[in-house]
């Protein structure tokens, strides 16, 4: 079972919804066609929240911003 899932919400209300269960974040991330991709800390709080938020949940593939680092000069 994956840690990530993405959600049709905005960073702030992901936040919410795992303070409010004390679910640890690890990462999340801003989608660029809308929602977030939330990673937890745990398996056992992705598994929670994907059955507490069943209709948040974006299936499918999503698009995802590049994250990558500056290239160093050596």
């Amino acid at each position: 079972m994956s840690r990530a899932i993405n959600l049709k919400m905005t960073e702030a209300e992901a936040r919410e919804q795992c303070s409010t269960r004390s679910i640890g974040v690890s990462a999340i991330e801003a989608l660029p066609e809308g929602g977030v991709r939330l990673v937890c800390m745990s398996v056992e709080g992705a598994a929670l929240l994907r059955r507490r938020l069943k209709s948040q949940i974006i299936s499918g593939a999503v698009k995802r911003t590049s994250n990558s680092t500056r290239r160093l000069p050596w």
